[in-house]
């Protein structure tokens, strides 16, 4: 897939997304929220700010204020790619995001989820 592509796609386009996928496994709204919080730094408020500007994900990830030390122990499948050789840095945090949000889905403990 072009890159340029997905780097435009607005985040609040997909952010609901992210709560669907993780409502059909009986998660919350507020365990996507934790999760996008936890690995972009953005509060509450921040990142309903983000998603009132409809920022694409360059923008969202470029604004973001700092990436939890812990992201880069995020590994596995996601999209048939590993993420931990994603070279492209801002796929590669995208692909974390999907990555975590199917951990979500799939069932798995919060505190696993969040590297804890």
């Amino acid at each position: 897939m072009n890159n340029e592509r997905i780097y435009k796609l607005l985040f609040s386009s997909v952010y609901p997304l992210y709560i669907q996928k993780a409502a059909k496994k009986g998660r919350t709204k507020e365990e996507v929220d934790q999760i996008i919080c936890w690995l972009t730094g953005y509060n509450k408020k921040t990142l309903q700010e983000q998603l009132d500007k409809k920022n694409d994900f360059q923008t969202f990830f470029g604004k973001a204020p700092k990436l939890h030390p812990n992201a880069s122990k995020i590994t596995g499948v996601i999209c048939g790619y590993r993420v931990e050789e994603i070279e492209d840095p801002l796929i590669q945090k995208i692909r974390w995001l999907d990555k975590l949000i199917d951990e979500l889905a799939k069932g798995k403990a919060m505190e696993k989820i969040l590297r804890s």
